[in-house]
């Protein structure tokens, strides 16, 4: 439609939170999905009267004095929107997150390492921060997209709003954009590298910027999240409304956990389960997990592709060779025994990064919580895997299991931080294990 009236121009679609626009900067011609959003028209077309008007999910307009940023996709794709958080400009895979809730956890989450997150809930900070749902020290996401930011937090637990808490831990932000249309984009043409940039620098560079940015394909990022030293955890979640199961044996269950980027939450369900927890590098030897004489292995989650975790997968095949240990993976540690036990993952379009995915085994259905880009390919495993719960949204697997070894694996987050506690017996699961080898 509109490149008919521009031939042989080498241009790209500016497509802004308020309208099209077009830019000549070197590179193909980009049109977004022509699907009607009313309130996008040509900036370049005389006013109509007769246009309709602005619809719900036009952003509202900048207030004066804001200070203007860019979103560029690898694709030619800029949307233009309203700086927020630090200023500055960052590169990553562009992604999306569909949890009306919890923005905090997610933005301090280790496994949205490298990765620009644009939240399909339209407000955020409505609830501000706080120290107890926070899953690591300081935010991992490397950019924040979102549609509209609460000028006050409004929440009896929050300590300070989320425009300062970003900009204290230098996280680049855009707001103003139409995020439902960016994951219509997303959601059709899969996950693509991005930059946010909020300096002023110009979209052709970031365009290039973009371009030479590696894929998530091949990128070992749990290194580079990890823990440089071994720790001992023992702590509960700190937040007093929280009445999940909390065990306490007169004798916890000695486990060692191999931090991919590993989120503070499942320490605490694990203890919760009666575990004493101690915490080892992603690049820890089987002699040094051994060493601690654990009555069961965890591997955690991660971000980045987990067939780039060699170490790790070393570990878990070196562990898998000791029948009786018992172990459990999530989300990229599920992945990691996957391998292991030589199977193969794959990238997914554009991943499952939500509270609400259903997750079954025959007869059972689990609301859960997922953040992933990568998968078990199903048709790998060996025989003596058993695929325990399947995605009910694309039959991807969702949980394994061995035959005759006291080995599990779940794809989703039974922590759930955010998210349902439909999941959390499978920390149960793992304290079975090791009560059975007692």
């Amino acid at each position: 439609m509109i490149a008919a009236g521009l031939p042989n121009l080498a241009a790209d679609l500016i497509w802004s939170c308020e309208n099209f626009r077009l830019t000549s900067f070197p590179g193909p011609l980009t049109l977004l999905p022509s699907r009607p959003f009313p309130a996008m028209v040509l900036a370049s077309a005389p006013a109509d009267p007769a246009a309709p008007a602005p619809g719900p999910d036009t952003p509202s307009p900048p207030a004066p004095g804001a200070e203007p940023a860019l979103l560029v996709l690898a694709d030619g794709t800029v949307l233009r929107g309203v700086a927020f958080g630090a200023r500055g400009t960052v590169v990553g895979e562009v992604v999306f997150n569909t949890g009306m809730t919890g923005y905090q956890e997610v933005m301090t989450d280790p496994s949205y390492a490298g990765q620009l997150v644009t939240f399909t809930y339209p407000e955020l900070g409505n609830t501000g921060v706080n120290s107890e749902d926070e899953e690591a020290d300081h935010p991992h996401v490397r950019g924040v997209i979102a549609r509209q930011l609460a000028a006050l937090p409004s929440s009896w637990r929050s300590r300070e709003d989320l425009q300062g808490w970003l900009t204290r831990h230098g996280v680049v932000g855009i707001r103003g954009v139409d995020t439902r249309a960016l994951v219509r984009h997303l959601r059709d043409g899969g996950a693509i590298n991005g930059a946010i940039s909020s300096d002023g620098t110009a979209a052709a560079a970031l365009l290039e910027q973009v371009r030479s940015a590696p894929a998530m394909d091949g990128l070992n990022l749990a290194a580079t999240v990890s823990t440089p030293k071994p720790y001992s955890w023992n702590q509960l979640c700190k937040a007093a409304f929280d009445t999940r199961v909390q065990a306490a044996p007169g004798r916890p269950y000695r486990v060692v956990a191999i931090d991919f980027g590993i989120k503070r939450a499942i320490l605490e369900r694990l203890v919760a389960h009666g575990c004493s927890v101690t915490v080892l590098p992603a690049d820890a030897s089987a002699e040094q997990v051994l060493a601690l004489e654990p009555e069961g292995v965890f591997l955690s989650n991660g971000p980045g592709d987990p067939a780039a975790v060699t170490g790790g997968i070393a570990l878990a095949r070196e562990l898998l060779s000791h029948p009786e240990l018992p172990l459990f993976g999530i989300c990229l540690g599920h992945q990691i025994l996957g391998l292991a036990l030589g199977g193969r993952t794959f990238k997914l379009g554009y991943g499952h990064r939500g509270l609400n995915h259903p997750c079954g085994s025959p007869g059972s259905v689990e609301i859960t919580s997922q953040n992933h880009g990568f998968a078990i390919d199903a048709a790998s495993l060996p025989a003596e895997v058993i695929v325990t719960h399947h995605n009910l949204n694309d039959r991807t697997v969702a949980a394994l299991a061995l035959r005759q070894q006291p080995v599990l694996g779940v794809q989703y987050h039974p922590e759930a931080s955010p998210g349902p506690h439909d999941a959390d017996h499978h920390f149960g699961r793992f304290v079975e294990l090791m009560a059975h080898r007692r």
